[in-house]
């Protein structure tokens, strides 16, 4: 029998100190979590896309769904886990594997948690220690959608217990969170993930914006909101995309993107 892990609090501090000071000084002067230098630059360099066009996407839109990693916080949870674990060197061969289109998207997450195979007692030891990092005007962004009467849901390839604490300190409701399901035996060792969770497979975040829209209004406006490639591809069924690059600059999404911010201040229209 197997059973996922949530963590419903995110912690006040953390337990290494100097590792999450370092990460705080490095996402709040520059945009991204440490050991991203070169990000660093091309976030400083980028300039957006119609960002005032953009702001006036967020008004016109019902719905606003985010990408987590390296959008709502600095990091890659899979990344800081693996690291966390001592299996940060190979799991990042992998990640270059599959970014390279060398599997999909749900075999290279296969391959990466059975290369760091987390106990249930690791991942809330990682939560507890190494609490993710909020992107500059974030949590703003989020309180301002809210009091405009906008729906907000976190959709992401990473996974739930990771992201619960970044939820709720954002206040989002955990049923607006779709993401992955890590799986343990009775004894707390890593078993599996949920295979049956739409962000598990390539294509995942369009199917999790159906079901949103299934939920709701038919006429309701979606933007996803994202770094990467996978929250591009969101568009259809989402009706508009704005890429995000006060973390990371991924050279292929600000080519492709009609819109592009670096800090969420600009989508707030003031």
């Amino acid at each position: 029998m197997s059973g996922s892990v949530l963590s419903l609090t995110r912690p006040a501090a953390a337990t290494n100190g100097h590792h999450l000071l370092a990460k705080q000084l490095n996402c709040n002067a520059n945009g991204t979590s440490g050991g991203a230098a070169k990000t660093t630059v091309a976030s400083a360099i980028t300039p957006p896309k119609q960002p005032q066009l953009a702001a006036k996407v967020i008004q016109q839109s019902q719905i606003v769904c985010f990408d987590v990693d390296s959008t709502v916080i600095c990091e890659e949870g899979i990344d800081e886990l693996a690291e966390y674990c001592g299996k940060g060197s190979e799991v990042a061969r992998v990640t270059k594997e599959a970014m390279g289109g060398a599997m999909t998207f749900q075999d290279a997450l296969k391959i990466r948690l059975n290369i760091i195979r987390p106990t249930q007692q690791q991942v809330r030891d990682f939560i507890q220690e190494r609490p993710s990092t909020l992107s500059k005007n974030v949590k703003r962004f989020v309180a301002h959608l809210k009091a405009e009467g906008k729906q907000v849901y976190l959709i992401s390839g990473g996974f739930d217990c990771l992201i619960a604490p970044v939820a709720n300190e954002l206040g989002i409701p955990l049923n607006n969170v779709y993401a992955n399901k890590m799986l343990f035996d009775y004894l707390g060792e890593y078993d599996s993930f949920d295979i049956t969770q739409p962000t598990s497979r390539s294509g995942g975040k369009a199917e999790a914006i159906a079901l949103i829209k299934k939920e709701n209004s038919e006429d309701s406006l979606i933007t996803m909101i994202g770094d990467g490639a996978t929250d591009l591809e969101a568009v259809p069924p989402a009706n508009y995309f704005i890429g995000f690059g006060g973390n990371v600059v991924r050279p292929e999404v600000y080519r492709r993107a009609q819109y592009y911010v670096t800090d969420f201040e600009q989508l707030m229209g003031q």
